[in-house]
């Protein structure tokens, strides 16, 4: 349960944070004789160029100060550590298979990486909330790059190639942002951010068994360990270790969140395990590696460079400008594949993190974030580090550690439940007021569509120590919008590339990460949509909520729904695993067609499509994007 502090009524709630945020009037979309009063271009550019990125500095602009202002308080701490964890050790490992094909990174480059993210977005950005770091399709796409050009006869310098392929991905980045194309937003509903989660998740778990088997010797010999296998060659004792210790994580850190959301212990310390379990299950199943027999195994450890030195202690500087002219056109079609690449997992990420069940007050940006992407972008090829973008599932699981949590009055759960919203094929369409403003909208609507994340607080009426307060319904009632979690964890990123930080992360096993790939991808598995209404199926009928909005839609329209998802997620699984992945950023493009043009045509009613889809976030953030399609 929440905090007394934490734990008012929702009225005190409301009211405190209408005092904290700038006056509601504050109008997102400035007029058009406004806009080209503030615009300084020749005549003949046409005054919608740039109107987007426009609207989205005024809108934010006024919140600016408060976005500091605000992070005086206490969900910012845990917020720093869940993400920072969460974050760049994923990071690291997913560019393990990178870093040891193309010899070329280096874990310094991904902590760069990580911390420029971070400082440009949670600074400049409109949408600080967001977390954008190395993610593993960059990886994939950066080594399939690798396995491409090595193949050629005069093969150009690998680091120069991709600076073109980020050059280009940049310039379509700023074009995209300048011509408003982040409209194409609106469209994007639950089918493709559910169908793109599914397929992350299990990414996740992949990339989780990969880790694990590549401990493994070649050779398969038992031959004892020496020195230079604690970050290099593996032996089979360390590599068995290895997996005890990925085990050892995975099952700790669910324990500790399924003891968050018991009835057991104090309140106080059943939201310190919620806030801090995963943290901990890391550092006790590190410290495992190091006791007694594990320690003489010697597992496998991250492998780690010199402070603040580039791989192979080349010159930070990449001099791209110098590659034959021929390569620098053959690498414009792999920057189209990027930009197309950022542009559905960044703004998907930015959705997922502002989805439906958040009650956000601060307006979004997406054409003015995507203009900051392309400058990361740019700056990526420029130092030689992966490129980073949006995070899923961490831009979602920071939003959600950042949740207020408040008890609502009987009258609100009653007038929530009596609510019915206007439906579209699109999904429910709720007014185009803030969610906050609304406890019953909002209750209603995350009803039909619950966060993707599982809760940070555990829901009271599941706990049986007690009648009265303990067991009153508890609601989302705020979310500490600020800018300081973003920025400190990529500081954090930062100290990590001095010395003794490096020599610190150099001591973390590898199975560890496996066991946090484990975690975080089967966490986001559970709470995914194509989970969810593939577990309604095994429920019993009779302990299955009367007020179940898939009761209303026939079963078998529900597995039709499910199996175009399904072979969305296939076809883009399938292609990753082939040297044609290169072109799965387009698989993953296509599901937004997919769900405009093709799904309506199948026999749903459109009841049946409102309940099994719907708009990532409320109408309020979507206004950055000309609102949701069908409202």
């Amino acid at each position: 349960m929440a905090m007394r502090s934490t734990t008012a009524s929702v009225s005190e709630k409301l009211d405190a944070a209408s005092k904290q945020t700038p006056p509601a009037t504050v109008s997102p979309s400035p007029s058009p004789s406004s806009t080209s009063r503030t615009r300084t271009l020749p005549r003949w550019v046409p005054t919608w160029i740039g109107r987007g990125i426009i609207r989205d500095v005024r809108a934010r602009a006024p919140y600016y100060v408060s976005d500091w202002t605000d992070a005086w308080n206490y969900r910012v701490i845990p917020a720093i550590v869940l993400i920072f964890f969460a974050n760049v050790l994923p990071g690291i490992a997913f560019s393990l298979d990178l870093i040891e094909t193309t010899q070329q990174y280096g874990v310094s480059e991904v902590l760069l990486s990580s911390f420029m993210a971070a400082f440009v977005f949670s600074v400049f950005g409109a949408q600080p909330l967001c977390i954008a770091g190395v993610t593993g399709p960059i990886t994939v796409l950066n080594k399939t790059i690798f396995d491409i050009i090595e193949r050629q006869p005069d093969a150009p310098n690998y680091l120069q190639f991709v600076g073109w392929v980020y050059m280009w991905g940049a310039i379509l980045h700023w074009i995209t942002a300048a011509l408003n194309w982040c409209n194409f937003l609106r469209y994007v509903t639950l089918f493709s951010c559910d169908t793109f989660g599914f397929y992350v998740s299990w990414v996740y778990l992949q990339y989780g068994v990969q880790v694990v088997t590549r401990q493994f010797p070649s050779d398969a010999s038992s031959s004892p360990p020496t020195g230079s296998t604690q970050s290099g060659t593996s032996t089979l004792d360390g590599a068995f270790v290895g997996i005890i210790l990925a085990l050892l994580m995975t099952v700790t850190a669910f324990l500790f969140r399924t003891l968050s959301q018991s009835g057991y212990f104090h309140r106080h310390v059943r939201r310190f395990l919620a806030d801090y379990g995963m943290p901990i299950s890391l550092v006790a199943a590190s410290a495992m590696a190091y006791w007694g027999r594990f320690n003489r195994a010697n597992p496998s450890t991250l492998p780690t460079g010199h402070a603040f030195m580039p791989a192979n202690d080349r010159p930070w500087l990449v001099r791209f400008w110098e590659l034959d002219g021929k390569w620098v056109g053959i690498a414009f079609p792999f920057g189209v594949v990027l930009w197309v690449l950022f542009f559905f997992d960044h703004n998907v990420s930015s959705l997922m993190a502002q989805g439906t069940g958040f009650p956000l007050r601060k307006p979004p940006g997406f054409h003015y974030d995507f203009f900051l992407l392309g400058i990361t972008t740019f700056i990526a090829g420029l130092l030689g580090v992966p490129a980073p973008n949006g995070l899923i599932p961490q831009a979602p699981i920071h939003t959600t550690s950042l949740l207020v949590m408040g008890h609502a009055g009987k009258a609100d759960i009653e007038a929530a439940a009596t609510r019915t919203p206007s439906t579209t094929t699109a999904g429910p369409v709720i007014s185009s007021q803030r969610p906050s403003d609304d406890l019953a909208v909002a209750h209603t609507r995350s009803r039909l569509h619950r966060p993707r994340t599982p809760d940070l607080e555990p829901d009271p009426t599941h706990a049986r120590d007690g009648e009265g307060d303990l067991r009153r319904h508890e609601l989302p009632v705020a979310v500490v919008e600020q800018r300081v979690s973003n920025l400190a964890q990529g500081a954090l990123c930062l100290v990590l590339l001095t010395g003794p930080f490096l020599h610190v992360l150099g001591l973390i096993p590898r199975g560890v990460l496996a066991g946090l790939f484990w975690y975080m991808g089967l966490d986001a598995l559970e709470g995914n949509g194509i989970t969810r209404k593939l577990l309604y199926f095994l429920r019993d009928r009779a302990l299955t909520p009367a007020d179940e909005p898939l009761r209303r839609v026939r079963k078998s329209r529900i597995l039709l729904f499910i199996a175009v998802q399904l072979v969305g997620f296939g076809a883009t699984m399938a292609i990753t695993q082939t040297i044609a992945a290169i072109g799965f950023p387009i698989i993953i493009f296509l599901l937004v067609p997919l769900r405009t043009y093709v799904v309506p045509r199948l026999p749903f009613t459109e009841e049946e499509l409102a309940i099994l889809d719907g708009p990532t976030a409320s109408p309020f953030t979507m206004e950055s994007v000309g609102g949701i399609k069908g409202s």
